[in-house]
């Protein structure tokens, strides 16, 4: 059944609805509810829980915004102040109606008492850099992007791992042996012969995938921290690009491995050498066996234990030590870091790597899933979202021949869901972390560890969807190198295909165009990248939300299959701008956009 939400009471976290966006413990912050004449509400109270007890503030409504600024008479915009009592202090709004109570929460309007995991939330915790929240994200696995010289000039510096390929001829192994050992070419100082493409997309942050050496092209297994990887130029490679970054205003994102390092690091080494060698407290030996523990089993990968001193000290020195080159980190296996059995030092791993970084610097969390119990707290900024973001657009816009073993990890391949599913996998996510935490999360449609975005929906048509959602609703967009020409991927390994630089027929220029289109009016547009968000209208094939600051709304409707036409409904949306009469063609698949100024 279609979900209509015109005519509903809303309030979200942005500065149309919270006056402080940054509150730090014990501010006053001014917080409005807007609610539709037509909904009858005759009193309205905020519930504030401050130091684990709730308090009641009572609202009233606030003359300056119903009919100033452009809003019209259609709506009450219900006005409290509240104290951020707690480094984080959730709220929530009661709703009195001639027919009773109800709640107004992040998850929505509920007619029954709730749990507190749904409600909206002040963060007083160190605030991610304001550029964060304009971001767009590129992401780059370098031994695929570009070469600055071609591979058989350096036969003679390859090691013995590596299977070198050919760039534009030999397809990538996508499973089975060698997978990680196929060898490219790519390098730093080629990622600077084509920071105008990246530039080109709207994108202004650079995050690459390893850097240290390791025996493999992913460098997942590092040897050292101590160096950048020979084979992609070394530390003054990284000093160039870098530097070519920062001269166009644009930043560096690297990527760490907190929760283990490689076999041939000289830590591990080191522990394994000598039992009783500083170093043997840094990872799970079993006292019996000396066999140790690694991540998922694969014993190139040795598990940090960070009960240890030393590597409470040793990981977060190596964070600092790339500081300034790099813009801040991407944290692989965030989720795990610090977990094993009865072990869970990861709120104190985080904390510990946050506390070395500075405020300008950027911390992500890699998490598959639910990562919201490791949110909003004094660390991650926000969260690599496949969970909220990327399973539930996969599910709404995967092609009918998709034929996928695994939905990320989870049997059964990706499951084929109707707009109303899907929202409601928007909406739960989303109540479940703040909006500060929110709009500095990455919304992706793939990764270097996903099938790709174009095998996933199996047309430019439904990509180009994706697309939309992801440069128009809250967070960052993170696109990875190679879906802005329609590359194709059936799991992370086959996705880390080589740039098509020089294979016209692997280059889709129309959704190439498109990227930049799209991504450009985000960057464009501050609602699109500063404004609240409001659910108009859903159903199996249609969603329409409006992103909106005081000076405009842009209208969003994403439709992907025809449809009925939907009468907008301006009077009851308080959508000032837009008349009663105006409707939504049905047309579909599509992607359409206006914008009401005010």
């Amino acid at each position: 059944m279609p979900v209509r939400f015109i005519g509903r009471p809303h309030h979200d976290g942005s500065a149309l609805y919270v006056s402080d966006q940054r509150p730090g413990v014990g501010s006053r912050v001014t917080l409005w509810l807007r609610a539709p004449l037509a909904a009858g509400i005759t009193g309205v109270h905020v519930r504030a829980v401050h130091d684990g007890e709730p308090r009641y503030a009572e609202a009233s409504p606030d003359p300056s915004r119903r009919g100033a600024g452009g809003y019209g008479g259609t709506d009450v915009w219900w006005r409290a102040e509240i104290t951020a009592v707690n480094p984080v202090t959730p709220y929530r709004f009661l709703l009195l109606t001639p027919g009773g109570q109800s709640w107004l929460t992040a998850e929505g309007i509920a007619a029954h008492d709730v749990t507190d995991a749904g409600d909206f939330r002040l963060v007083c915790h160190r605030p991610p850099p304001p550029w964060m929240r304009d971001a767009i994200v590129y992401q780059i696995f370098p031994d695929r992007f570009e070469r600055s010289r071609p591979l058989e000039e350096r036969a003679s510096e390859l090691p013995g791992w590596a299977l070198p390929r050919d760039w534009d001829r030999d397809p990538v192994i996508p499973s089975g042996p060698g997978t990680s050992r196929q060898f490219y070419g790519g390098d730093l100082d080629g990622i600077v012969r084509r920071l105008d493409h990246v530039r080109s997309l709207g994108a202004d942050t650079v995050y690459l995938t390893p850097i240290f050496p390791g025996r493999s092209n992913h460098r997942y297994n590092a040897s050292t921290f101590e160096h950048v990887d020979p084979l992609l130029g070394g530390d003054e490679a990284l000093h160039r690009l870098s530097g070519a970054l920062h001269e166009r205003g644009m930043r560096l994102i690297g990527d760490i491995t907190p929760n283990h390092c490689g076999d041939t690091h000289e830590w591990f080494t080191a522990a394994v050498s000598d039992v009783n060698a500083p170093e043997r407290e840094m990872f799970y030996f079993d006292p019996d066996t000396g066999d140790y523990e690694s991540w998922w089993g694969f014993k190139s990968l040795p598990k940090l234990n960070w009960g240890s001193e030393l590597v409470r000290t040793r990981v977060p020195a190596v964070l600092k030590r790339w500081l300034g080159p790099l813009d801040g980190w991407r944290v692989d296996v965030a989720n795990m870091t610090g977990r094993l059995a009865a072990d869970d030092h990861n709120h104190e791993a985080a904390a510990l790597l946050r506390a070395v970084l500075g405020p300008e610097d950027a911390f992500i969390a890699e998490h598959n899933h639910d990562a919201s119990p490791d949110l909003d707290r004094d660390t991650w900024h926000g969260t690599m979202n496949y969970g909220g973001f990327t399973r539930p657009v996969w599910a709404w816009l995967r092609g009918p021949e998709l034929d996928l073993e695994r939905f990320m990890g989870v049997p059964g391949g990706v499951p084929e869901r109707d707009g109303t599913a899907t929202l409601a996998t928007f909406r739960t996510f989303a109540s479940r972390m703040s909006w500060r935490t929110l709009v500095h999360s990455w919304q992706l449609l793939d990764s270097h560890d996903s099938p790709r975005i174009r095998t996933v929906t199996g047309s430019r048509e439904r990509h180009l969807l994706a697309l939309g959602l992801q440069a128009t609703l809250p967070g960052t967009p993170m696109v990875f190198a190679g879906s802005e020409y329609g590359l194709t991927g059936v799991n992370g390994e086959h996705s880390r295909t080589p740039m098509p630089w020089n294979r016209p027929a692997d280059q889709d220029l129309a959704t190439l165009a498109a990227y930049r289109e799209l991504l450009g009016l985000r960057r464009a547009e501050p609602a699109l990248r500063h404004g609240g968000l409001r659910w108009l209208h859903a159903d199996a094939d249609c969603l329409v939300f409006a992103r909106e600051t005081y000076e405009e709304t842009i209208v969003v409707c994403v439709r992907r299959a025809p449809g009925a036409p939907l009468r907008l409904g301006a009077r009851a949306s308080g959508l000032h701008g837009a008349e009663d009469g105006d409707v939504l063609p049905g047309d579909g698949p599509s992607l359409r956009m206006w914008r009401l100024t005010r």
